[in-house]
């Protein structure tokens, strides 16, 4: 793949999981009864939830800067995929079914992969 058709791969990338995590963190933020339900349920509260809402949204923010300037992208993938490694643990934690982890797992994946491409181009 030349380098222009790996840009546009990373820079579509970034912009799916930005809208993604945007998605998740408004939910969050404007704690939204399922997500307050889940939050007190992993054992946080709704003014912990919301902080992390906040640096997913940061995040999605930095995915997009990240197609402009790298280093922004590098350090919001690694911080979003830090994010994402403490929600599986946090849901470990609370024993909950293998299947409530699945979009965690599968926005980090993709998190990985952006990062990835992004060192790669």
């Amino acid at each position: 793949m030349d380098v222009m058709a790996a840009t546009s791969v990373t820079t579509w990338l970034g912009c799916v999981l930005s809208i993604g995590f945007v998605a998740l963190a408004l939910g969050k933020i404007v704690a939204l009864p399922p997500l307050r339900e889940r939050a007190h349920e992993l054992g946080f509260s709704t003014s912990g939830f919301r902080i992390i809402g906040a640096l997913e949204l940061a995040g999605a923010v930095g995915l997009l800067a990240g197609v402009l300037w790298s280093p922004i992208g590098y350090a919001a993938a690694a911080g979003l995929v830090m994010l994402l490694a403490g929600a599986v643990i946090a849901q470990r934690r609370a024993r909950l079914a293998a299947v409530e982890f699945l979009p965690a797992l599968a926005f980090g994946a993709g998190t990985v992969a952006y990062l990835l491409m992004l060192i790669a181009t």
